[in-house]
């Protein structure tokens, strides 16, 4: 009896010999011979340098800006703030938040006022687009230009574009609207430095000028 049970505990030592170090040992070179032949498959699959790049291609478009027609070859994907900016040089509308909250790239489309950079280029074509360039005209600055200078309501600078064409826009829709019109109308634009005051009451002063679209002031 003695020696059979011998024989038992002399089949069960192979099994007992199996430490925790062990089997560490044997899992990790389990995982790093799965990670080096997922390197060299990677590698393996990884396409050449001349490989043709998949994508939308440009297409020529026509954008009715400021009263012009502009002919342009633009990828699809490409913004009319962009489009404005990096390929016909008006930079009027400023790239600022690119997420469609500050309105500094605010332009005008077919009377209403939006945010360029939120707006495909191909989507505006068949519409008249206002940027802060086409306001001035004959050397002459519009009313709302002349008002935004009169009140000081600039500081920076950089929010002032959106502001003068959101304020153009709310004008054209409302010509004699009272503060708190003035104040929910240019709600989509925002001033870091504050001057939020001298943006309404140059809007204010404006709608006095007289109508018609004259403009006054020199450039």
């Amino acid at each position: 009896m003695t020696r059979k049970k011998d024989k038992v505990r002399k089949s069960a030592k192979p099994n007992e010999a199996l430490t925790r170090r062990d089997f560490l040992k044997g899992a990790g070179v389990a995982v790093s011979g799965g990670l080096l032949a997922g390197r060299e498959a990677a590698v393996a699959g990884s396409p050449d340098e001349k490989a043709k790049v998949l994508g939308p291609e440009a297409v020529p478009m026509t954008l009715r800006i400021n009263g012009k027609a502009q002919r342009l070859t633009l990828e699809p994907r490409v913004t009319l703030l962009d489009a404005l900016r990096n390929h016909l040089d008006m930079t009027g509308a400023k790239n600022m938040c690119d997420r469609g909250t500050c309105g500094a790239c605010t332009v005008i489309l077919d009377g209403k006022a939006v945010y360029a950079c939120s707006l495909l280029a191909i989507e505006a074509q068949g519409k008249e687009i206002l940027t802060v360039e086409g306001l001035a005209t004959g050397g002459r600055l519009h009313p709302v230009m002349t008002a935004f200078v009169e009140h000081d309501a600039h500081q920076c600078g950089f929010c002032t574009p959106g502001f003068v064409v959101a304020a153009k826009a709310l004008l054209d829709k409302n010509p004699n609207p009272a503060p708190l019109d003035v104040e929910k109308g240019l709600g989509g634009n925002l001033c870091r430095c504050g001057v939020y005051v001298g943006v309404r009451q140059a809007a204010l002063e404006a709608a006095k000028a007289p109508k018609g679209g004259k403009a006054h002031g020199k450039v």
